[in-house]
């Protein structure tokens, strides 16, 4: 057995064993090994008290500022002690409880004022004060000889719990490593000759029990690099049995349906929808399956680069389907895309163009004679573009030639579900996703080079500028200039968004119900009331001296699909001066003379929906005004959300903001945002150039040794590192 799968019990006392498997899942020296420090403390830098967050499990290190007597309480059988510590400009406080005063001796020796201590528990405030609930503590200057000669080295901090602290996290490390005699190296020599890296052993050893900073930034670098190396050798094995899989070519016709689209494009593409549009018809022609993920900016024009691909796709003898989040997005494509293309989306019927084809629409809500024919359609091959929301993956959808898949706000699928709607192809399809703000894991795996990306990095002409301000709610005069300013706008003959965060008061802690499934903002471990609803936020309107006379009208998921389109095509018209929904108007929602967005409990959206949502206004030549209505601090991590958003509009410079809040999710995984990362060390930004070297260092060893068969150390760490759920989300992917 490799001494690295040993158990902890062989290894520690069988407490200390039992101890990190119950509270952290550490079951074999591996599994502790690899248990890094998330930071280091300095002895002597004491941790800022006023940048803990309620509701955090921390580790900190701070002085001994007072340590009251133990005292009976009052109303309950025990006693207490109370202890503040202090970084000298804030302080925290303890509190022991036992069932006699003469339990805390201990404590009491320990906890000498002007000590300095780590110090754990969870963040709590009580009666207005910082406190540390279920505290434990270490002392740093214990007066021993070691204690001495570790002065000046690193404190490492674990991810830790209550029951197991990181200073007890440290000491079974440091039990183990002093019995570990050889660590594996995965990597090969000359890799690592080449890289300058240490050694496994010694790179744990330093980020373990650094004597300094340096030492930290070396054996970091080894793991992070490693870490990359596998993932990179993973991701190249993938990409060389992908290039073995075969999709039907579909060549542009310079005759045909795509070239007749183009003719009557009333203006110019841009450069970047030029170019973008060359790459995928390069793509589109190869045998080999495209698998390019298409980013944007909002308002970038990637609907139309995407309309281009579906007509080269039926152009070339397929089909392509448009799989859409919602069933209010998908009818408006249905209806921008049959708009563009006018008799060209008549095939079959009188009037249509002799290239013509069909457009149909499929969504779960849909009549059983509408259904019919729109799967009929879909089957015969008559329609050669489906667009559709999750009901195109359905066991009874068929397809006459699915030639391309395009899927829209690819942020709201699985893998699963993508995958489940290229099964529906005889032959490997083409694939093109679609996202105006990349969520992380998207970032994630176009930095970790498993896609092919194109950008859209120019707007089209005639997009106005849109001003962003956070509005506190606490401010009375603030909220009420905020619906005079609606009403300002409808004076002028515009229209106004106002998104809630949910329906109605009966979704407190839900999501809405609008087939969404967007990504919710990070946990900022803050309190808060429920956010309010469309149908509290509607009468507020409709009572608003300033709103009551304006035509008003809901829109969320739970209206019947008639009343949702019905909703918005009167919106569209004119005849409604103000929506008040949930985010179901979050993205490809079109009404160029809406002119405000207003969104109520802002801090409760992520940062691609807010953007989302701001970009629909100013789509068409009218100055917009986005109204991020919150009652957060402005410090806080939501707060510097919002602060972000007012300050610009470049979704690429957000999805790095989203990225480094939210981390880069499960990247050889399913799971979408940064609680589950399996990343240790490695981070898609800061870690970029790292990345890219052992990408290009990983597909060089692939390419002469596909199999691993002469790296058998690599291959059983890739083979543990991609394996059950992660091997098979690789093979979707």
């Amino acid at each position: 057995m490799d001494e690295l799968d040993a158990p902890l019990s062989s290894r520690l006392t069988a407490p200390s064993a039992a101890l990190l498997a119950k509270e952290l899942g550490l079951e074999t020296v591996r599994d502790l090994l690899w248990h890094l420090p998330r930071r280091y403390a300095e002895r002597g830098q004491l941790t800022p008290i006023r940048q803990l967050t309620a509701g955090d499990d921390v580790t900190i290190v701070a002085q001994v500022v007072r340590t009251s007597p133990p005292r009976r309480m009052r109303n309950r059988d025990g006693a207490l002690m109370q202890v503040t510590l202090g970084d000298g400009r804030d302080t925290v406080g303890l509190t022991f409880f036992a069932r006699s005063v003469r339990q805390f001796a201990h404590h009491e020796r320990q906890l000498r004022e002007g000590r300095q201590v780590l110090a754990s528990g969870r963040v709590e405030v009580f009666n207005g004060a910082w406190q540390l609930a279920r505290p434990d503590y270490q002392p740093l200057d214990d007066g021993s000889e070691d204690a001495a000669a570790l002065a000046d080295r690193p404190i490492p901090l674990y991810p830790a719990t209550g029951k197991a602290p990181s200073w007890k996290i440290a000491k079974a490390v440091q039990t183990v490593l002093g019995v570990t005699g050889q660590v594996p190296d995965v990597l090969p020599g000359e890799v690592v000759a080449q890289a300058g890296l240490l050694d496994p052993l010694a790179a744990l050893r330093a980020v373990h029990t650094p004597r300094d900073r340096a030492d930290v930034a070396r054996g970091q670098r080894r793991l992070r690099y490693e870490e990359a190396f596998v993932l990179q050798t993973a991701l190249a094995q993938r990409r060389a049995s992908s290039a073995r899989e075969r999709a039907v070519p579909r060549v542009r016709r310079p005759d045909g349906l795509a070239a007749a689209f183009d003719a009557r494009l009333p203006f110019p593409l841009t450069g970047a929808q030029a170019r973008v549009g060359e790459e995928i018809a390069a793509d589109l022609a190869r045998a080999q399956p495209m698998q390019r993920l298409l980013q944007g900016d909002v308002g970038s024009g990637k609907t139309l680069v995407a309309l281009r691909a579906m007509l080269t796709v039926v152009d070339g003898g397929g089909q392509a389907a448009l799989l859409a989040p919602t069933e209010v997005l998908a009818a408006q494509h249905l209806r921008s895309t049959t708009a563009a293309l006018g008799d060209l989306a008549a095939g079959g019927l009188l009037g249509g163009h002799e290239l013509a084809t069909r457009v149909v629409l499929l969504t779960g809500s849909m009549g059983a004679a509408a259904r019919r024919e729109a799967l009929l359609a879909a089957a015969s091959g008559e329609a050669g573009i489906v667009i559709g929301t999750h009901a195109l993956l359905e066991e009874h959808v068929r397809f006459a030639d699915l030639g391309l898949v395009v899927v829209d706000e690819q942020h709201r699928f699985g893998v699963e579900q993508r995958d489940a709607l290229r099964a529906k192809a005889a032959s490997v399809p083409h694939l093109l996703v679609m996202t105006a703000t990349p969520i992380p894991r998207t970032v994630a795996m176009t930095v970790f080079g498993d896609l092919e990306t194109s950008v859209l990095d120019e707007l089209p002409p005639g997009r106005a500028e849109v001003t962003t301000v956070a509005v506190p709610m606490q401010n009375e005069a603030w909220v009420d200039r905020v619906w005079r300013r609606v009403a300002e706008e409808a004076a002028l003959g515009r229209q106004a968004y106002v998104v809630c965060a949910r329906i109605d008061g009966d979704d407190a802690g839900k999501e809405p119900d609008d087939g969404g499934g967007d990504e919710p903002p990070p946990d900022d471990g803050e309190k808060r009331r429920p956010p309010l609803a469309v149908s509290d936020v509607v009468e507020i309107v409709r009572r608003h001296p300033a709103t009551a006379h304006l035509r008003i009208e809901v829109l969320h998921g739970r209206l019947a699909p008639a009343d949702k389109d019905d909703v918005m095509r009167r919106f569209a018209a004119g005849e409604v001066d103000v929506v008040v929904s949930t985010t179901v108007v979050e993205v490809g929602v079109d009404v160029p003379n809406a002119s405000v967005m207003v969104v109520v409990d802002a801090d409760r959206f992520g940062v691609s929906q807010l953007h989302q949502l701001r970009g629909r206004i100013g789509r068409g030549g009218l100055p917009g005004t986005c109204l991020l209505m919150t009652e957060v601090a402005e410090g806080s991590p939501a707060g510097q959300r919002l602060s972000a958003l007012v300050a610009t509009r470049d979704g690429f410079e957000l999805a790095r903001l989203d990225l480094e809040q939210r981390r880069e999710g499960d990247v050889l995984g399913a799971a979408q945002s940064g609680r589950r990362s399996s990343l240790r060390l490695l981070g898609v930004l800061k870690d970029a150039d790292v990345i890219a070297d052992a990408r290009a260092a990983a597909s060089a060893l692939v390419a002469d040794d596909p199999d691993l068969a002469r790296h058998p150390a690599l291959a059983a760490a890739v083979a543990d590192r991609v394996s059950g759920e992660t091997e098979r989300f690789l093979e979707r992917a």
